[in-house]
This record gives C-alpha cells, sequence and structure tokens, in this order.
C-alpha cells in the first residue's frame, strides 16, 4: 500500500511538472494570439505562419477568414489562425542581425 501511495505521488508530481512546463505555456500564448487576431484591424501589417508579410485587407469575422494583400494586388484569403504577429520591422531587422553575428562568431571559432 506504501509502494502505490509513493507511485501515485510521484505520478501527480510528474503530471504537474508537465503541465505546467508544456501544456499552460501553449494555452497562454494561445490565447495570446487569438486575443490578437480578435483586435485585428484593417490597413494592420502582419505575419503569416508562413513568414509573409502583408496588410489586413478586410476581416471576415463571423468566417474565421483575413483578406491579406501580399503584394500590389495579390491579395490572398487566409484564416485568422494563420496570422502569427504583427509585423514590426525594427524587431525583425534586430533578430536578423543578432543571427548573422551569430553565425559570424560561428564560423570564426571553426
Amino acid at each position: 500500500m506504501q509502494e502505490f501511495a509513493l507511485f501515485a505521488l510521484v505520478a501527480l508530481l510528474a503530471l504537474g511538472a508537465y503541465w505546467s512546463l508544456v501544456i499552460f505555456p501553449k494555452q497562454r500564448d494561445f490565447t495570446k494570439r487569438q486575443r490578437y487576431v480578435q483586435s485585428l484591424d484593417e490597413g494592420a501589417e502582419v505575419v503569416t505562419y508562413g513568414g509573409i508579410v502583408g496588410r489586413v485587407l478586410k476581416v471576415e469575422a463571423d468566417k474565421g477568414i483575413v483578406q491579406v494583400e501580399i503584394a500590389q494586388g495579390v491579395v490572398v484569403r487566409l484564416i485568422t489562425a494563420a496570422i502569427v504577429q504583427a509585423y514590426d520591422p525594427e524587431t525583425f531587422a534586430e533578430a536578423a542581425r543578432a543571427g548573422m553575428e551569430a553565425e559570424a562568431e560561428n564560423q570564426s571559432t571553426s
């Protein structure tokens, strides 16, 4: 009986750790992205899951579809779940510079 209680305690601790390290962060990111998608306005620049940058032309919230212009005259229809975040050129440029610096550092140490 004592072994069963110990096993149950370890299993509960493992499940709690799994929830707090895996499930909870995913739920938090999902709700954050859902709030962003619900607040989309026409004219906002966004990034899709595929890494495509475009400008929102029309939001059809009842259908869950967004029309995004990815180049002049090129409009694609996306499901709202495909929108990842707002496009901020400064943030992306900074990340690109950091990546290039890290790559140059790795090449110099090789």
